[in-house]
């Protein structure tokens, strides 16, 4: 099927239903990962896993989504992309059993490289369709909804997480994925059009060669900063250098095929181009965040999985609120204003943690997190759409897969990068602390406060637990500083990008164009002026 079908709109509706699903599943897995880190770091009733291998297992998953997901989008052009998104389903679904029924931290990270691969053939699947699907007003309220959906799956993970570990082990927080799963492939299999690109991308074995080994090399090189608390060392920066070049060649690469499977000519344009960097910045630090909430919740405060969800909970709400509204405010006020506005005080959220302590009303925590979801809400619904509205039909695959490569990828960097700035932060504020200690206890408890919690408790030491909740307040408020100006310096890249063009004249004569425009820079400027 290469050209758009008039669908009856109930149809139009269940497909939308299955793709929310879908997408929902992903960016719910996002983040259900960060309430079980803190079992998982437990040696008792988790897996004893260090910080780095913490990081390996959310990275592990983002990294292989980010560098398959413009192959996927090329497989979907091909055999259509109803095929490759019931195949990522059920390997998603697989991956997650053998996720939930790991036996120590290897078998984890391995196991969620495999979730990243049926997330990411899951995911260009899902944007195609849609935009497949339907047209005019209503792909934009549908991209909307599903972008919503994604920033709930990110707002739920914790929630959901929260109520499973207070009955079950650690692995049920993935076997949850597998009846939704088996939901969803009903859908796909009954109401979902398979829908193809009439000319398919070639699939790039080279640009995959080089985009998965520059990701994990960047990966490795930040994380082994974070284990060692230095970066002159050449098992950091030799890494770190070679992911760099390795990226650097593959942009090269792609730039000189005439059929990219990743198009890096798409970001050239500005608003799709600034607009996704800022959307990867967001994730970077959204991520970044994620990273040290649940152990501030849980380790530093002593909260349940499940109390840790419910205070968090409101974020969830935000998001669910947020990207409705954020649509109905774009259209009254348009793009640049609300989007800009929502990210920054998105970023302000983000950094208020670095006034939290561990006396801090937590309350606060809550407000914080409802006022963080809800602007998150408002840009990812309302920018995804416009990015997709500037691109013509026949390019939606690879427009797909460009901005979920680049939200993927500021998630690998946002884990790798914070979760080692946190590392190296605990890691200074411990030094000195309990200098009495055996080299092997005082080696360990420089580890994580997990890790200095349980010693503590082994050896009958409180004052080696209070220092070990300081130094980690002491690098959260270092990480939430970080995050901050990351996520500000996204609104400040949508500012510049989504600037106003054109004269204000044309403003009133304009009205959105159909994705099926030959000329992106029209849309662009349309988009501008509304």
């Amino acid at each position: 099927m290469t050209t758009p079908l008039a669908l009856p709109k109930l149809r139009q509706r269940v497909i939308l239903a299955v793709l929310v699903l879908s997408s929902f599943l992903i960016w719910l897995d996002n983040t259900i990962l960060s309430t079980v880190f803190e079992t998982l770091a437990d040696p008792v009733r988790g897996l004893g896993a260090s910080p780095a291998q913490l990081q390996w297992a959310t990275g592990s998953y983002t990294l292989v989504f980010a560098a398959l997901m413009f192959t996927a989008g090329a497989l979907g052009d091909r055999f259509g992309h109803r095929v490759i998104l019931g195949i990522g389903m059920a390997t998603f679904a697989a991956t997650s059993i053998w996720a939930a029924y790991a036996g120590d931290a290897a078998q984890l990270i391995a196991a969620r490289a495999g979730m990243g691969v049926g997330s990411a053939l899951i995911m260009p699947a899902t944007m195609a369709i849609l935009t497949w699907t339907f047209t005019g007003p209503a792909r934009a309220t549908a991209i909307g909804i599903s972008s919503a959906s994604a920033g709930v799956g990110i707002a739920a993970g914790p929630l959901l997480a929260g109520l499973l570990l207070d009955h079950f082990w650690w692995g049920s927080v993935f076997l949850v994925n597998v009846p939704a799963v088996a939901l969803a492939l009903l859908g796909i299999l009954t109401v979902v059009p398979d829908f193809r690109a009439p000319v398919p991308r070639p699939l790039d074995p080279a640009g995959l060669l080089l985009s998965i080994t520059g990701l994990a090399a960047l990966a490795y090189g930040l994380i082994r900063a974070g284990q060692l608390a230095e970066w002159t060392r050449v098992d950091v920066w030799a890494p770190t250098l070679a992911g760099v070049l390795l990226l650097t060649a593959f942009v090269i690469v792609e730039l000189r095929l005439r059929q990219p499977s990743f198009d890096p000519r798409l970001l050239a344009g500005r608003i799709f181009g600034g607009g996704n960097a800022a959307l990867g910045l967001l994730l970077f630090a959204m991520t970044a965040a994620g990273f040290y909430g649940a152990f501030y919740l849980q380790g530093a405060r002593g909260f349940s999985p499940l109390h840790a969800g419910l205070i968090m909970s409101p974020a969830a709400v935000g998001v669910m609120i947020g990207g409705p509204l954020g649509v109905k405010l774009v259209r009254r006020w348009g793009l640049r204003p609300v989007t800009v506005g929502a990210l920054t005080v998105a970023a302000l959220a983000m950094g208020s943690a670095a006034l939290f302590g561990l006396d801090t009303p937590i309350v606060l925590n809550a407000v914080v997190a409802g006022i963080q979801g809800l602007s998150i809400g408002m840009v990812m619904g309302s920018l995804t759409a416009a990015l997709m509205n500037t691109l013509p039909l026949e390019r939606a695959g690879a427009g797909s897969a460009v901005t979920n490569t680049v939200r993927q990828t500021g998630s690998v960097l946002g884990i790798a990068v914070g979760g080692t700035i946190m590392a190296i932060a605990y890691r200074r504020g411990m030094d000195g602390a309990a200098p009495d200690l055996p080299a092997g206890a005082r080696d360990q408890a420089r580890v994580s406060a997990e890790q200095a919690r349980h010693v503590a408790g082994a050896l009958g030491r409180p004052d080696l637990a209070r220092a070990a909740d300081d130094a980690f307040i002491h690098a959260m408020h270092v990480g939430s500083v970080w995050t901050m100006l990351i996520a500000l310096s996204g609104a400040i890249v949508l500012a510049i990008a989504l600037r106003p063009i054109g004269k204000p004249a044309e403003a009133a004569e304009s009205t959105t164009p159909e994705p099926t425009t030959p000329a992106p820079d029209d849309s662009e400027k349309v988009l501008l002026q509304q």
